[in-house]
């Protein structure tokens, strides 16, 4: 059997970047995105119709 060295919690860069990035910071990563699509493809209508029928889900 081979011998591997043991593992630490020593947290390096690199297993830092391989993590789950908090829900803020992904939310600013796609929103420029998401604007940019809405302005391209004029989904403003869209997007109120989604927005109304979740209020009308969360409002039951």
């Amino acid at each position: 059997m081979a011998q591997t060295a043991p593992r630490t919690l020593v947290r390096t860069r690199e297993s830092r970047r391989q993590g789950r990035r908090h829900p803020a910071v992904a939310t600013l990563m796609a929103l420029p995105l998401a604007v940019l699509l809405l302005l391209v493809f004029d989904g403003w209508e869209t997007v109120a119709t989604q927005a109304s029928s979740v209020g009308v889900v969360l409002g039951r």
